[in-house]
């Protein structure tokens, strides 16, 4: 009898990058094997990639950095990064073949996953699976954790978002909408601005290229000051947002996009009106918020089934296109979450 040959496309780092990135610092490899199984003895997983998840964090992992939250990329190996995958052999007493899970996976068409038990189980398969690369993933729960948990909204406060059109702002802007609040976002094109205004409810929105200064810009769209601020940026924007901060004022420091492609972070100014305004400002990873998972999902389920949350992908078809797509989120190509389509099941 004739044995099948596998093909397992891959997506391998080049090098460590310096600056920004460039497709070209990824290669698209095809690795052929005669047989797909686990390991004998294995306690992993066997997946088949089904939707690969772009993610700014992504960025710090292409350059050797020692004392991370997350290790490095090592060159001559596939990426790693979110993903939602179809069990087709289990050694792991949690998941069987058929399972669907969300959680960390390869940038390849099959994976074996060797410490499945930060995976999750998808529950929920009559939304989108590809929502579990965002708002029913780490982009979702990183929203939920950053307002609530940190933000701790009140009716009636000031709320600005930057990046606000991407995979978590957009969220953040309306999770904080249902929260009572006035809501601001800024976004690079007037497509997204339009976006956050009359797709997402958004009280208002700007584009951030477009101003000059960004201190009067923000005077101008929060007279009263700002509550509470999610932090995508860093930078220029962090410093005139500590200027408008009201009393009391929280900020909840998720990214700073600005920063990731320099070789020195720019300084930032103004922070000492953190003291007299008692401003608090927390940065999060939000791996050490998922034993809230249950209690966000028990939220968010039943807004995108009743329509009350609306949720925009911007969707890369085929691993081939997955290079480019990740580099884009560094220029603001996408808009909404990046999602690279691998297989659809």
């Amino acid at each position: 009898m004739e044995q099948q040959v596998i093909t397992n496309k891959k997506v391998i780092l080049k090098d460590y990058v310096v600056g920004f990135p460039k497709e070209s610092d990824m290669i698209l490899k095809t690795s052929e094997t005669i047989t797909l199984k686990l390991p004998k003895g294995s306690n992993g997983v066997l997946v088949k990639n089904l939707y690969l998840s772009c993610d700014p964090y992504m960025r710090g992992r292409m350059t050797k950095t020692e004392g991370g939250y997350i290790d490095s990329f090592t060159p001559g190996w596939p990426l790693t990064g979110f993903g939602v995958a179809k069990v087709l052999e289990s050694g792991h007493a949690n998941f069987k073949k058929g399972d669907l899970i969300w959680g960390f996976t390869g940038w390849e068409e099959y994976s074996i996953i060797n410490a499945p038990e930060g995976l999750f189980k998808i529950e929920h398969t009559d939304v989108p699976l590809s929502y579990y690369t965002g708002i029913l993933g780490m982009p979702g729960m990183t929203a939920y954790v950053g307002l609530y948990e940190i933000g701790a909204p009140k009716k009636g406060e000031y709320v600005y978002v930057s990046a606000a059109s991407g995979a978590v702002g957009q969220l953040v802007g309306q999770f904080a909408k249902l929260s009572g609040c006035y809501v601001v976002g800024s976004a690079g094109t007037k497509e997204k601005v339009d976006l956050l205004k009359n797709k997402f409810g958004f009280d208002e929105a700007f584009n951030y290229k477009e101003e000059h200064d960004l201190n009067a810009a923000l005077k101008r769209y929060f007279p009263e000051g700002i509550d509470i601020y999610f932090e995508n940026v860093g930078g220029k924007m962090l410093e005139a947002v500590l200027l408008n901060m009201r009393l009391n004022g929280h900020i909840a420091a998720c990214g700073m996009i600005s920063q990731y492609n320099l070789e020195q972070d720019e300084g930032v100014h103004y922070l000492s009106s953190i003291i007299g305004k008692r401003v608090r400002m927390q940065g999060f990873i939000v791996g050490d918020h998922y034993h809230l998972y249950p209690k966000y999902m028990e939220m968010v389920i039943p807004l995108i089934k009743e329509g009350k949350i609306c949720y925009i992908e911007d969707i890369a078809e085929g691993l081939e296109s997955a290079p480019a797509a990740l580099v884009g989120l560094f220029s603001g190509k996408n808009v909404g979450k990046q999602v690279v389509v691998v297989a659809r099941e």
